[in-house]
């Protein structure tokens, strides 16, 4: 059964579900982004995953540059339908943020 990616509440800003990709092997979160139509559709297709750059105004496939992609091993939506959380496979040196760490979220903690 191919899911339909109209059954999606594309809210956010009028066209856009947000994409959560977390490493299904160590369940860490490793980056969150914005998926038009486009972008959910090209993930079901490819098994890789997709995004919709707010900033370059265009598809994107994760990796496409650094060779840092995602393999989509699950995807589920929320109970409202706007939000994806996609288990993924890292690939290439499996670095999910464009400052060169594993997890967009690197930081150190707010609350001390």
């Amino acid at each position: 059964m191919v899911f339909d990616v109209n059954k999606l509440n594309f809210k956010w800003a009028g066209e856009y579900v947000i994409g959560i990709a977390q490493d299904a092997q160590t369940k860490e979160v490793l980056m969150v982004a914005f998926m038009n139509k486009e972008a959910v559709q090209k993930t079901l297709e490819t098994g890789y995953a997709h995004y919709y750059s707010t900033s370059r105004k265009r598809l994107w496939k994760k990796g496409e540059e650094s060779g840092n992609v995602q393999k989509v091993i699950k995807i589920v939506p929320d109970c409202d339908d706007d939000t994806l959380l996609m288990l993924v496979k890292p690939e290439g040196e499996g670095k999910a943020c464009h400052t060169g760490n594993i997890s967009c979220f690197y930081k150190e903690n707010l609350l001390k």
